[in-house]
């Protein structure tokens, strides 16, 4: 077998790559990747991209068709992967997580490519109400990253048929360690606040929803997309990724911290506006489909292995929020040295 992922230098990774590598053991991976973050490591003895056979630079909005020779499998991480840097470079997020995902599944079918996996997000649904969102469910997005993913659902889905499967699955937020950290996605973020400066500052009253899945548990629900077959879920297929004991209220993502790193001071702000990124999602149709790749991470494990290496790599900077553990952070270093463009376009080439 051989399995491409596109975008595998990002957080994401790998964990991804070490999941593949585990379970297809003999399979020809391929990485392919930009690069923005390459040199953003955290806490690694060793370049997680050596279970690759093959690290490919390259930008997904201008893909070599050649190395699609003898390719089974894509799994498309690439993307634009959070709201503040989709505000800033909205029209690069639907170039890269939308235009440029459909034109790598159509050159992948072209190219006799068997399976399209393809990472979206439950941040499609926007602000919804109590009611866990199921993938029938009204869509919302509210940002151009979640618009992203939604318009590159919709012309993924009459791609598929008997002979290219694509799965997309919307994933909850994202959170755990690797290698490749990243301290602003919410969970990270209230870990790295507490051991540093004692405390979680919520910028909202604490209510508002937010499913969550560790990085691992991303990789094993890959791994079922990788190997799934139409007769499991359709020739196309939408699944929210995750588990129903993951949709917390940020208020007791706070307090779970708090069991871990005692005598962090919590604050939450009783006067903000409602978040419009509250909502809860059900899982039960991936637990159905995917029965042997549910989510076996739990919170309090979650916080506990960021905090253990955070702590290992001696990490103790109160102003993080503007270190390179921020990826808007390393894109402004980038441009600002004169390295990328502002088309997001390596300029030493």
């Amino acid at each position: 077998m051989k399995i491409l992922i596109a975008g595998n230098l990002g957080y994401i990774g790998p964990s991804v790559t070490n999941q593949l590598r585990k379970t297809y053991p003999d399979a020809d991976l391929i990485g392919f990747d930009i690069g923005y973050f390459a040199h953003c490591l955290s806490n690694a003895s060793y370049c997680p991209e050596t279970k690759l056979d093959m690290q490919v630079f390259g930008d997904i909005r201008k893909f070599p068709a050649a190395i699609l020779k003898g390719v089974d499998v894509i799994v498309d991480l690439a993307a634009i992967s959070n709201d503040p840097m989709s505000f800033r470079f909205e029209e690069m997020t639907l170039d890269i997580n939308y235009r440029s995902a459909v034109k790598l599944a159509k050159l992948a079918k072209d190219n006799g490519v068997k399976s399209f996996v393809y990472a979206s997000s439950c941040s499609m649904y926007g602000l919804a109400d109590d009611s866990e969102r199921k993938e029938g469910d009204k869509l919302n997005p509210l940002t151009a990253y979640a618009r992203s993913k939604v318009m590159a659902e919709e012309e993924l889905e009459p791609l598929a048929d008997n002979n290219f499967t694509i799965t997309c699955h919307r994933f909850a937020t994202a959170c755990g360690w690797t290698n490749r950290l990243r301290l602003d996605l919410v969970l990270n973020d209230f870990v790295a606040g507490a051991l540093v400066n004692r405390e979680i500052s919520i910028l909202s009253d604490g209510s508002p929803w937010r499913p969550m899945i560790n990085t691992k548990d991303m990789a094993r629900a890959i791994d079922w997309g990788v190997s799934r077959k139409a007769a499991n879920g359709g020739k196309f297929l939408a699944v929210n990724t995750g588990s129903n004991q993951w949709n917390n209220r940020i208020l007791a993502l706070a307090e779970a911290i708090e069991t871990v790193i005692p005598g962090v001071k919590i604050s939450v702000n009783p006067d903000a506006p409602p978040d419009k990124r509250s909502y809860r999602a059900n899982f039960d149709l991936f637990k159905k489909l995917a029965p042997g790749h549910q989510p076996q991470e739990d919170l309090i494990s979650t916080v506990k292995e960021i905090k253990d290496n955070l702590v290992a790599m001696g990490f103790n900077d109160p102003n993080y929020r503007e270190s390179m553990f921020i990826r808007l952070k390393v894109l402004d270093y980038l441009m600002q040295n004169g390295l990328l463009n502002n088309n997001l376009e390596w300029t030493h080439k």
